[in-house]
């Protein structure tokens, strides 16, 4: 059996490949920028702003002085989180059952938009190092058989590729991991207080409507 034709279909098929690798990675390098920038204006434009004592506002909407939608849009939450509370409150004609099904739902909307932000630095994550990986294996084989040759200039030419590749792969991971883990961090936090607030704003439509 004649391998020669196989090993020669091989290369040619990696050798393919190294262009559009190499692509991938340098349009991954500007996205991990683009996310790095979001990263600090979300901090300083969100973050920054979310000062709310959750037991204090809970305390303020069960006290009843003011009504809910005012407490809400006066309190230090963040936009998202404030349109979502008084949504609960814009429909008086909704029973109780409807209405935890309407904060059900907008639960589940903010979950699955702060899922897709994550994905994006998460998918650079775990295909970074892979790319990087391919960006190094791929330029070896025509380094390997030009050293054969005496060629050192397409050997150091392979070479160079294979480094920058994996220093880009890597670094485009490592600062995608990073994004991440904060941003996990931040919409953990954000869907706890919004989770804990819309219970008490249920319970506190539900005994409005039963008074």
């Amino acid at each position: 059996m004649d391998t020669s034709a196989f090993s020669s279909a091989l290369r040619s098929i990696s050798g393919a490949l190294e262009t559009p690798v190499i692509i991938i990675l340098l349009i991954f390098i500007a996205a991990t920028l683009v996310l790095l920038g979001s990263l600090v204006v979300e901090f300083f434009t969100e973050r920054r702003r979310l000062k709310v004592r959750l037991p204090l506002l809970v305390d303020q909407l069960r006290n009843g002085e003011k009504p809910i939608a005012q407490t809400v849009e006066e309190s230090g939450l963040l936009k998202r989180q404030k349109k979502a509370l008084t949504e609960l409150t814009l429909h008086p004609q909704l029973t109780d059952v409807m209405r935890e099904a309407l904060a059900v739902r907008l639960l589940e909307e903010e979950k699955n938009r702060f899922d897709a932000i994550v994905k994006i630095s998460e998918i650079i994550a775990r295909l970074g190092p892979m790319l990087g990986l391919l960006g190094t294996l791929i330029p070896l084989g025509p380094g390997i058989v030009a050293l054969g040759q005496g060629d050192t200039y397409t050997l150091s030419t392979s070479l160079l590729t294979a480094f920058d590749t994996t220093i880009a792969g890597l670094v485009c991971a490592a600062v995608a991991t990073v994004i991440s883990t904060i941003r996990k961090s931040w919409y953990g936090n954000y869907m706890s207080i919004l989770d804990a607030l819309m219970e008490c704003v249920l319970e506190e439509e539900k005994s409005h409507a039963e008074g």
